[in-house]
């Protein structure tokens, strides 16, 4: 096998050459090519998966030590960044003062939440008052006028029946 594909490979870098002499009038040939053996070539495939076998467990094995030492690392600066600031009595007292101008700021943002849904609040138990208020006058006008329509109707039914049973006596 070895000989068929080196005689291919000849005929091929001769059939290359000719048209390579083709081109060499009007392009000058820089470099020579050489054919390995299909041998040689499988040796480096081999070697190549070898080492691709064992880059690969290489990589998962630094992974597997990097990942605990990142997250260590990290934790630790999160902790120094904290402790820090408390370390010398400058840096804590700009740190106290930070914090109570934070507390303050976050104190008159509740105080003016707050205010705001007690008077919106007030507000509307106010309209709502006002609005029953109308409403329960509007029903008690109705009812006066009703009753006071009734009572004349009533009166006057009265007065005629009064004046009839007087012409009858």
């Amino acid at each position: 096998m070895a000989t068929t594909a080196k005689s291919s490979s000849t005929r091929t870098r001769t059939n290359s050459t000719k048209t390579n002499s083709t081109r060499t009038q009007t392009k000058p040939k820089t470099t020579t090519t050489t054919s390995r053996s299909d041998a040689s070539q499988v040796r480096e495939g081999v070697t190549k998966a070898r080492h691709g076998a064992f880059s690969i467990v290489r990589q998962g094995a630094e992974r597997a030590l990097d990942v605990p030492v990142g997250a260590a690392l990290i934790a630790r600066d999160r902790v120094t960044e904290v402790v820090e600031p408390w370390t010398s009595s400058e840096t804590r007292d700009r740190e106290l003062k930070s914090i109570r101008t934070q507390v303050t700021r976050e104190l008159n943002k509740f105080e003016r939440r707050g205010g705001q849904a007690r008077r919106k609040t007030t507000q509307r138990a106010r309209s709502t008052r006002n609005r029953v208020e109308r409403e329960l006058k509007a029903r008690r006008r109705d009812v006066e006028k009703t009753v006071k329509q009734n009572r004349v109707k009533a009166e006057d039914t009265l007065s005629k029946a009064q004046e009839r049973v007087s012409e009858l006596v």
